[in-house]
């Protein structure tokens, strides 16, 4: 596969005018497939179960909450950048995760060609699956997309959010989960 990224980009360059062997661009399609797939769309290679893996019994069952989460995923539309932060929230039932693992799930679903909402989406579902039902994300971010082209609007933000179980049907858990993201707590 990785063959046909330096092919695809070898013939990219000369499509847009360019000589792929002038010196500058030499190595440039290997450098790109390099990127690509140990880099900005590592998230295929990684098992998001296996990433939420150890889980620990612990009694603990009040809020967990890992917030200003930043990542960086690229647009499935243009192939283009979007980045920002992720705000992720669990209430644990008798068992816990290590809190890196969370940012490590995020990331997993954001190296991937991707829309804000199925990260928002895909990180609430993996986490009710495997650590808990009750679980809250809310994805912030900047779209190159929208900045470098089309309607051209830097600074807009897109916040997007995933609610499952308590935080889907308990107005109250809903509302500390979205204050304290929103609170300057540090």
């Amino acid at each position: 596969m990785t063959r046909q990224i330096h092919e695809i980009i070898y013939e990219l360059l000369i499509a847009v005018g360019e000589d792929p062997g002038r010196p500058g661009l030499e190595g440039t399609p290997d450098r790109i497939e390099r990127m690509l797939t140990n880099e900005l769309l590592r998230g295929y290679s990684q098992d998001p179960q296996e990433i939420l893996k150890p889980l620990w019994e612990h009694p603990h069952r009040d809020m967990v909450l890992v917030k200003d989460i930043p990542f960086y995923s690229m647009c499935e539309h243009h192939m283009l950048p979007f980045h920002g932060v992720a705000h992720v929230a669990y209430i644990p039932h008798g068992r816990i995760v290590g809190i890196s693992k969370i940012a490590r799930l995020v990331e997993c679903f954001a190296r991937r060609l991707q829309i804000q909402e199925r990260i928002a989406s895909q990180v609430a579902d993996a986490i009710a699956e495997y650590v808990s039902p009750d679980v809250a994300v809310v994805v912030d971010a900047e779209h190159m997309c929208m900045v470098m082209r089309g309607v051209q609007k830097p600074g807009s933000r897109t916040v997007t959010s995933a609610m499952r179980g308590a935080f889907a049907e308990d107005a109250k858990a809903r509302q500390e989960f979205l204050q304290l993201i929103d609170a300057g707590v540090r």
